[in-house]
């Protein structure tokens, strides 16, 4: 019996916004997605890509990063999270008005994009 993995976000980042350089976040929570098999960034990228295509997601990319990422809003549950791919896992960025239920909807997703695959779900807390 395998047991569903919490997406209960115990810390939410902080909104700075220093003058003349946008916003940052501090702290925060991150929810880490790996496979139970290898799979490259680029497999993993066309799998959140058509994730994000069959919607219910409103998103958009950032160009010019070292690695995939987006911004998303789940159009059912209105929350709002970042989604990048690194290193053969796909990471789940919690934002200061993100709630559980979009972050669960998006990794059952994920789960049903591939059924062969099982994932291993890591929550990572950064203080501010």
């Amino acid at each position: 019996m395998t047991s569903e993995p919490s997406f209960s976000i115990p810390r939410r980042p902080e909104r700075r916004f220093p003058h003349g350089s946008g916003v940052e976040y501090e702290g925060g929570t991150t929810f880490e997605l790996v496979p139970d098999s290898e799979r490259t960034t680029p497999d993993l990228v066309s799998v959140v890509v058509d994730i994000l295509t069959d919607g219910p997601y409103r998103y958009g990319d950032f160009h010019d990063l070292p690695m995939p990422l987006w911004l998303v809003r789940d159009e059912g549950t209105a929350d709002v999270f970042r989604v990048s791919v690194r290193d053969g896992t796909v990471r789940l960025h919690v934002l200061p008005t993100t709630e559980s239920d979009g972050l669960r909807r998006f990794y059952d997703r994920l789960r049903a994009a591939d059924e062969t695959l099982s994932w291993a779900v890591d929550r990572s807390v950064q203080d501010a």
